[in-house]
């Protein structure tokens, strides 16, 4: 969901962990991959394919970190670990009214986020021991996704011999 922090989050995991942060709606913004404009969201529609084709050789080798708003996209195999922040709707309703959203979208991602839209989506999309529910409300909670995050690579890294 917008304004749970996501991009904070994977810049802070990123640079804590020495990995590539991938802002997913930044690479189609460079690429230009939109299919088209939304006018009720005032958003573009993103065109999968070729965000996809550019990042399959970067994930493709790992050591990165993927930040987007939806998951179902992305194949399986890129991922070892896929973390959905969550922020409660009064937290999600002033970050997302600062941002000057439209009352309608708004609406919908507060709407998202009490139904649990990416939650449900990442636990449909990827096996259930990768996916981590963790709030992100404030920065005490971003510290303490920090040091989770980290301490999980570190076992990875070991585990796979990397580290």
């Amino acid at each position: 969901t917008p304004g749970v922090g996501k991009t904070r989050c994977a810049e802070a995991v990123a640079g804590r962990l020495g990995l590539e942060r991938i802002g997913v709606s930044e690479l189609a913004q460079t690429l230009g991959a939109h299919e088209a404009w939304d006018d009720e969201r005032k958003c573009h529609v993103l065109d999968e394919d070729a965000v996809l084709d550019a990042m399959e050789p970067k994930l493709g080798k790992g050591g990165c970190v993927v930040d987007y708003h939806a998951c179902e996209l992305f194949p399986e195999r890129w991922f070892d670990l896929v973390v959905v922040l969550r922020a409660g709707t009064e937290v999600l309703y002033d970050r997302l009214r600062a941002r000057n959203y439209a009352d309608s979208k708004l609406q919908e991602n507060v709407q998202c986020e009490i139904m649990q839209v990416v939650l449900e989506e990442a636990r449909e999309s990827y096996a259930p021991e990768i996916v981590v529910e963790l709030r992100n409300e404030t920065p005490e909670d971003l510290e303490a996704t920090l040091s989770r995050v980290a301490t999980w690579g570190e076992a990875w890294a070991r585990d796979h011999g990397t580290g």
